[in-house]
């Protein structure tokens, strides 16, 4: 090692002491020992950091300074501390004392780097301690760094194995990482230590309500609260984990025990109103999230949850406001944004829309992952190798679909990953040479030079109510010769209509099921001497159409050589079969509209945003809406469909 190199080695070591990084400072300091065994500076600088056995006890703070730094940690005056801390570790570097208080300290205060170097130099000094390690894996955690932090844990428990905290903390990382199943052993773990360990009971709920396993979900909050019954945050969790299940009377039941321990608790409230709005119960919503943002004005999320209850009521300004003051708190917030998008969207505010679904990417809801490749993202080039890729439900695809046609125009090749049930159908409905693939297919990057989600393709070509028009007078192509050989089949009085019918969805978006209506309500207000009901509807229904028979003697044909489920492209020509159909907002609306057939759609009191107001379809023009009038009640509907007052046959 050369003199100069030498010298810059020295003076590195001695930055990185002044920073507290002991470990770093101490390996420079031995590899210019080793080149060069008598050097005064790099022995003097060792030994400052402890690096022989006759490092005294003159290097350590005096108990005085300890407590005051203590003090100020108590009273939370944390800058104060870790300013202190750095300066004292600077002169008593190997204190463990310090270098665990500046880790805590600085950790408190977001300082996560600094706290990692400083429990690392109590590694440093002390290997065999297991907390640093365990304080570490918190920091790792808190940086997002899931993996390390669960080795730290590891590492922490090999050396103590009975570290029933260590477990807990594993298994919070494990959850993070959405590895429920090694989570829950984890907490196990730490219960087989330490049996009322009502916290790991809690955290092990949590997990096994995010399997769906609710009865086992309840087992363990039910544990937490024999050792702790106090534990409002047991109940607060087990309001979420019912509501989650759709027992929405139990988890307000359970929302309010957590108040009544905890009547501060901004975030039950919320809670709270959230699942009061799932029940219908709006203005009682408003009210929950009115007194969790008295407690906690800069609480984001209840703002959100306003805006997204706002909405339902048809406020959509002050939705849009709401979601605007919870953006203004955090503005990441990417639920906020993607709920914002379907206000502005209903407003026809399309731009603003569209550029705020794209948070959708984001969000916890959003389960599709976005596309791993190598290849950028479209943008607008023209006369380039497109892959559009579907990447919604099966409405939505075909909703989306409508744009394939556009987007073929400027591009020198299209490709489009979607529903194989779709395929005949596209096939059959735009360019014959555009390829289709599978949604779980791999497509080689050769085969294209940009990429882009088939939801955002709206950012680029539905940038206004006009450029609807494009598609809305329907885009979609059935098998002609099929529809007219079903219709033969299916019509055997003349001079009646056939009406096709569906009523639910299975949709497994929250409060989906508010858009179902019931098979015996919808059959008895279409039933007349004019009409034949059609099954359009998918999955078995044999039950519920059996039952509307024997109940009421009405007849809903069931044509068992299409699956309505299956065969996308057979159910298409079975509605073009139909002269009428009738259907809540489910995919059979998306592809009758599609298709450019007349179709009554039957909208909840806050619809998606694509029927704007619920008095019209500016995406399909061959769609009739009527709109609920109140929550959770058809009876208007049901009403206008009896007296025909809409002129639907």
């Amino acid at each position: 090692m050369a003199k100069i190199l030498v010298e810059q080695a020295l003076a590195k070591a001695k930055s990185h002491t002044k920073k507290g990084e002991v470990a770093e400072a101490r390996s420079l300091y031995a590899t210019i020992l080793k080149a060069f065994p008598n050097n005064k500076k790099a022995q003097q600088g060792l030994t400052a950091l402890g690096g022989d056995e006759r490092y005294s006890a003159e290097h350590v703070p005096s108990q005085a300074v300890i407590d005051q730094l203590i003090s100020l940690y108590r009273q939370g005056r944390l800058e104060v501390v870790v300013g202190q801390a750095k300066d004292l570790t600077a002169q008593f570097p190997k204190a463990i004392t310090l270098w665990n208080i500046l880790g805590a300290s600085s950790a408190q205060i977001g300082k996560l780097e600094q706290a990692l170097i400083a429990f690392k130099n109590v590694i440093a000094i002390k290997p065999n301690d297991p907390k640093p390690h365990n304080n570490i894996g918190n920091i790792l955690k808190d940086l997002g760094k899931l993996e390390e932090a669960v080795k730290a844990y590891n590492k922490a428990v090999s050396l103590k194995p009975d570290y029933a905290e260590a477990y807990l903390n594993m298994g919070n990382a494990l959850h993070d990482q959405s590895k429920l199943v090694e989570a829950v052993k984890a907490y196990n773990k730490a219960i087989s230590l330490k049996p009322n360990y009502s916290q790991a009971y809690l955290n092990m709920g949590n997990a096994l309500s995010a399997q769906g396993k609710l009865e086992d979900t309840l087992e363990a909050f039910n544990k937490a609260l024999s050792f702790k019954p106090d534990y409002a945050e047991v109940y607060y969790n087990m309001g979420i984990a019912l509501a989650d299940q759709g027992k929405l009377e139990e988890a307000i039941e359970a929302y309010n025990k957590a108040l009544a321990i905890k009547p501060d608790y901004a975030e039950a409230h919320s809670n709270m109103g959230v699942t009061l709005k799932d029940q219908g119960k709006l203005e009682e919503a408003i009210e929950a999230y009115n007194k969790a943002l008295f407690i906690k004005p800069d609480y984001a999320e209840a703002h959100s949850n306003m805006g997204v209850t706002l909405q339902d009521q048809g406020k959509l300004e002050e939705a849009i406001e709401a979601y605007n003051k919870a953006l203004a708190i955090k503005p990441d917030y990417a639920e906020a944004h993607y709920n914002m998008s379907f206000a502005c969207l209903a407003v026809k505010n399309f731009e603003r829309g569209f550029e705020k679904s794209e948070w959708r990417w984001k969000t916890k809801q959003f389960k599709t992952g976005y596309l791993k490749t190598k290849k950028p993202t479209w943008s607008g080039e023209t006369r380039q190798r497109v892959l559009v890729c579907a990447e919604q439900g099966i409405g939505d695809e075909i909703m989306f679909s409508s744009i394939i046609p556009e987007i073929y125009a400027t591009s020198s090749k299209i490709l489009v990953k979607c529903d194989k049930r779709l395929i005949p159908l596209f096939e059959r409905s735009f360019s014959n040479d555009i390829t289709y693939y599978s949604r779980d297919a791999n497509v080689s990057e050769d085969e294209y030079d940009f990429h882009i989600p088939m939801g955002s393709l709206p950012l680029t070509f539905r940038k206004s109510l006009d450029s609807f028009k494009n598609s809305a007078s329907g885009f979609l192509k059935c098998n002609m010769a099929r529809a007219e050989s079903i219709k033969g089949q299916l019509l055997h009085e003349p001079g009646k209509k056939l009406v096709g019918i569906s009523w639910k969805t299975k949709s497994p978006l929250r409060n989906s099921s508010t858009r179902n209506i019931n098979l015996a309500d919808l059959a008895r207000a279409l039933d007349n001497s004019k009409t034949q009901l059609v099954c359009l509807q998918y999955g078995d229904v044999t039950d519920e159409i059996s039952a509307v028979k024997r109940d009421f003697g009405i007849d809903v044909i069931q044509f068992d050589k299409v699956d309505n489920k299956y065969d996308l492209d057979g159910l298409a020509s079975l509605i073009l079969a139909c002269d009428q159909i009738v259907s809540t907002t489910n995919v059979t609306v998306h592809l009758a509209g599609a298709l450019g057939v007349k179709v009554t759609a039957l909208l909840p009191f806050a619809p998606r945003w694509i029927w704007g107001d619920g008095s019209e379809s500016f995406l399909y023009e061959s769609v009739i809406p009527i709109k609920q009038k109140y929550h959770h009640n058809w009876n208007n509907v049901l009403d206008s469909l009896r007296s025909n007052s809409y002129n639907l046959f």
